[in-house]
């Protein structure tokens, strides 16, 4: 069955054939929405023969995506998605909720959320017979394309800012992808992206560039249905949802996930979704605290260099996001977020700042009275801290060293452990 009907633009709404191979829209620019084929899809399956299906990777949910079964089973690309769900007790005893848990994305092949989006962009780009596909990213979005496309014989060109964190680097590195350090900031290679697909022919995996990325991460959301609303019983009353955010494309995808779940009848009610960013990158939060969907540039500056970007390029879908769920967004300093990723560390979740800066959010909405003890609450952890160690050092105190001795042992313990 071809689920794929076409695109809509998400500025002017216009609709567009799925036999044209677009990114944006032609008229203004404006991100696609993917149209799927819901009645289709609704007479051929019922929520049961989603939810008993036996695969735990996002490829369960193939029925609703836009793509056909790539295959490579064993691989990287089929086992990303489906990752854990934690309660973390101590959290939640701390903050004084009834519910909370802890969605760790960090669990993912390479280790991030963008593996989601990777895994359904090289399903597309085997179905186009693409040669190679390229991206810009500050490390995690390249890292998930490299890792996954070097697993099934896939090309992959990689632009980053030469400022990405050296771990991320070297996955890119030893994934095999042509990596190619940009001397300027994300957007810079993001622009240049674009223009070398263009010049080259490169099928383009940009995050809020291309259509089929929201695609992938929408696939959290399913997830996020299955193993609470549906599992939990909690489909009575809103989930409330925290996410950090950079571009926009990961608040969106959720968001386009739960909105495809409504239009098959297999969820009652909209999960609150709450968009989180560094103080020092809010372009998107400073959007919606004035009312607008128009994006303003920022200058980025945070040590979240996963959700750190100048003009977010899902800036629109991302305000809708919240606006659209009665959710909000929220900002967080650095301190905060360092913060959060010691937090989190309590849970047994080691996450990188941009990770955790969703939890910092959770934080401040509890303190000013946008969360109540009696709401539930998932905090999705996009990265691990293994992607930052400089970034994870600042959240911690550094372990002391003392002489090999008891004597020394016993004036150490005597001193600091009461």
């Amino acid at each position: 069955m071809n689920k794929f009907l076409g695109y809509t633009c998400s500025i002017c709404g216009t609709e567009y054939s799925c036999t044209k191979e677009l990114y944006t829209c032609p008229k203004d620019g404006g991100n696609l929405d993917i149209v799927l084929d819901i009645a289709s899809i609704k007479r051929k399956y019922e929520q049961a023969d989603i939810t008993s299906r036996e695969e735990n990777y996002l490829w369960k949910y193939l029925p609703l995506l836009p793509v056909m079964d790539p295959g490579f089973e064993g691989t990287p690309l089929r086992m990303a998605g489906g990752t854990p769900v934690y309660i973390p007790k101590q959290l939640k005893e701390e903050l004084g909720l009834r519910d909370l848990w802890v969605k760790d994305d960090g669990k993912n092949p390479t280790a991030s959320f963008k593996d989601r989006a990777s895994a359904v962009v090289i399903a597309r780009a085997k179905e186009l017979k693409s040669e190679i596909v390229v991206t810009a990213s500050t490390g995690n979005a390249g890292a998930a394309l490299a890792g996954l496309a070097t697993s099934v014989g896939q090309k992959a060109v990689i632009f980053a800012p030469r400022t990405a964190p050296p771990a991320k680097i070297a996955q890119l590195l030893v994934f095999h992808a042509e990596v190619i350090l940009v001397d300027g900031n994300y957007d810079a290679a993001f622009d240049l992206s674009v223009e070398a697909s263009n010049e080259f022919g490169w099928y383009c995996r940009n995050t809020g560039f291309n259509p089929f990325t929201i695609e992938g991460k929408k696939t959290a959301a399913f997830e996020i249905w299955e193993d609470i609303i549906i599992n939990k019983n909690f489909d009575d009353q809103p989930l409330s949802i925290f996410v950090s955010v950079g571009d926009g494309n990961i608040i969106s995808g959720i968001h386009k996930g739960f909105k495809d779940l409504l239009s098959l009848g297999w969820l009652k009610h909209m999960p609150r979704i709450f968009g989180v960013q560094s103080e020092g990158s809010a372009a998107i939060a400073n959007a919606f605290f004035k009312g607008s969907e128009e994006i303003v540039p920022v200058k980025a500056n945070t040590i979240a260099d996963s959700i750190s970007v100048d003009l977010p390029r899902d800036g629109l879908r991302a305000v809708r996001a919240a606006t659209q769920t009665n959710g909000s967004y929220i900002v967080v300093s650095d301190q905060q977020i360092l913060k959060a990723v010691s937090q989190l560390g309590k849970a047994g979740i080691f996450a990188e700042p941009a990770g955790a800066t969703a939890y910092a959010g959770l934080e401040k909405a509890i303190d000013s009275g946008m969360i109540s003890p009696q709401d539930p609450v998932l905090v999705v952890n996009t990265g691990s801290g293994l992607k930052d160690i400089k970034a994870a050092m600042m959240a911690v105190t550094e372990a002391p060293i003392i002489e090999p001795s008891m004597n020394a042992l016993k004036k150490y313990l005597d001193k600091n452990v009461k």
